[in-house]
């Protein structure tokens, strides 16, 4: 066991590997991963959610092609600095040959007209010839041939091949897709920027682009078909976001000092609220979440409170999207992959931000199919409670607690009262303005989402898979099978219950391992009413036994 005086400082926001090194912080060593991805080819795309540690990546990347060897060497700590352990690309880097690195970065700001994105890609360009001691044409040139000039003076200037970072690629079209006409822009703009890669092949050792969508390569990427996407990539599935060893080896000591102060954090709480995300055979942390609990030593949505998904919000409102889905959908490898400004695909738009990770992988004559789903509590709870405020814009009174206890105590008449109250709550000037009150799926949505937004179990085997029922519940040693219809008129059909009685929905959880109690639960909605008319239960075992 780690002693607690090795405990070192949490790198929350550091993103360069100096600081991080130099400092006393934490560091999860990825590098072995680098050396991969130096050794086996030279141009490569990623796509992950931000706050994953792309910019750290490419910073690390970045120091070991400028042989800064030191940064990851061992240190004793002799001088009075931080102690450090020796990184796994100290002994296996080729550190007598430094190369050129040009980084490119779109993080900081916000770009909103085609002129700034230009003034930007200037300013970058001329801090990098300056600091790689080259010059270029002037600035009335296009960016793309001083990006050309930069290269290739750059590769002669050192006698070596140059290297190419570029970190949030796709961020000025991302911030501008609620401005269709502004977000083209910036796609073309950034477009024949990156189209020089391709032709300076001979100038270049390394190159590595990354970002959180994964637009089209014919959209963005039009002539750049060299770029070699392991966004996928099994073998690269962890390169960014921290491992269950990472956390039980790197972090053991913040563990073991939170323990012994009295705020122990349990270990599998930590793992339901922020594991989850995968991209390959092992799934991974989101890292921002992990160091904000180790430092606050609270389970709560910090990932998702950094950064609203406004957008994505209004449009899957715009969609009538039905809320059920995010614990279970289905999409090929061409659909994720297929996201621009015309056409944005609900799942691809879901994974790409993070909001959806793979829960499975199935390959069947050729032919690959994903399956996506929330990846953990603090996703799921923090998601659906902003989507519930899109979809039911007043809210009654109450506390969020209530509902808990009304499933502990299985007071089905109890959660039938509250849920009406809820879609009582809808201003009826709202609904009339609104389309999102008329599709059919939106009852049930804001059942879902509400649910949702508490952080129960939701069991996503069950959820809109044809032939399966809507929605399943595990809490407190019962599973409520439930089974959502919208009706013609205003006077219970029994449609639900008897769907759920002919499919039989609930005889996978009669006497499963956890479950003492099964409740059937049949939900019918008026949409004139906008209201709860049907509500019928049956359970297992029933109240005489049988």
């Amino acid at each position: 066991m780690t002693p607690l005086g090795s405990r070192r400082k949490l790198p929350i926001g550091i993103q360069t590997l100096r600081d991080i090194r130099e400092g006393g912080y934490y560091y999860v060593d990825k590098t072995p991963l680098v050396a991969r991805l130096a050794d086996s080819g030279k141009f490569y795309f990623l796509s992950r959610p931000r706050r994953f540690g792309k910019s750290l990546l490419l910073d690390t990347i970045a120091c070991a092609f400028e042989g800064k060897r030191q940064l990851f060497d061992a240190h004793d700590g002799a001088d009075g600095t931080a102690p450090r352990e020796r990184l796994f690309l100290a002994d296996h880097w080729d550190w007598a040959k430094p190369h050129p690195v040009i980084r490119i970065s779109f993080a900081e700001g916000r770009l909103a007209e085609a002129a700034k994105l230009e003034a930007h890609i200037h300013h970058q360009l001329d801090t990098n010839a300056a600091r790689l001691g080259v010059s270029l044409p002037p600035v009335g040139e296009d960016p793309h041939i001083r990006f050309t000039e930069l290269i290739t003076r750059a590769a002669e200037q050192h006698q070596r091949q140059a290297v190419v970072l570029v970190d949030e690629y796709d961020k000025p079209i991302l911030d501008n897709l609620e401005a269709p006409e502004i977000a083209r822009a910036m796609r073309e703009g950034l477009r024949n920027l990156y189209s020089v890669i391709k032709g300076r092949d001979a100038d270049l050792r390394f190159v590595l682009l990354t970002g959180v969508s994964k637009f089209s390569k014919v959209s963005i990427f039009s002539g750049l078909n060299n770029l070699r996407d392991i966004t996928l990539s099994p073998e690269y599935g962890t390169l960014c976001g921290y491992t269950e060893e990472d956390i039980d080896t790197v972090f053991a000591p913040e563990l073991e000092a939170a323990a012994a102060e009295g705020q122990a954090l349990d270990r599998e709480e930590i793992r339901r609220w922020y594991n989850g995300y995968r991209w390959g055979p092992v799934s991974v942390y989101n890292p921002f979440d992990v160091l904000l609990l180790l430092a606050e030593r609270q389970f709560r949505a910090h990932w998702f409170e950094t950064g609203t998904p406004t957008f994505l919000v209004e449009w899957l409102k715009r969609r009538g999207f039905y809320t059920p889905q995010l614990e279970r959908l289905y999409a090929s490898e061409q659909l994720l992959s297929a996201f621009d400004v015309e056409a944005i695909e609900p799942e691809a738009l879901l994974w790409q931000t993070g909001y959806l990770t793979i829960q499975r992988v199935e390959v069947c004559d050729g032919v690959t199919e994903y399956e996506l789903g929330v990846p953990n509590r603090e996703v799921r709870a923090a998601l659906n409670e902003t989507l519930l405020r899109a979809w039911l814009p007043q809210r009654p009174e109450g506390r969020l607690t209530d509902v808990v206890r009304m499933l502990r105590a299985a007071d089905t008449d109890a959660l039938r009262a509250h849920f009406e109250r809820l879609y009582a709550s809808i201003p009826h000037d709202w609904v009339r303005a609104n389309p999102i009150a008329q599709y059919e799926g939106y009852y049930a949505s804001v059942f879902y989402s509400h649910l949702a937004s508490l952080g129960l179990d939701i069991v996503p085997e069950e959820v809109s898979n044809p032939g399966q029922c809507d929605l399943v519940i595990r809490h407190a040693g019962r599973a409520w099978v439930i089974e959502f219809k919208v009706i013609d008129g205003d006077a219970p059909t029994g449609e639900a219950m008897r769907q759920l009685k002919a499919k039989d929905y609930a005889a996978k959880h009669r006497g499963a391992p956890g479950i003492e109690e099964v409740i059937e639960l049949g939900v019918e909605f008026s949409p004139t009413k906008r209201q709860i008319v049907g509500w019928e239960v049956a359970r297992w075992p029933s109240a005489n036994g049988v």
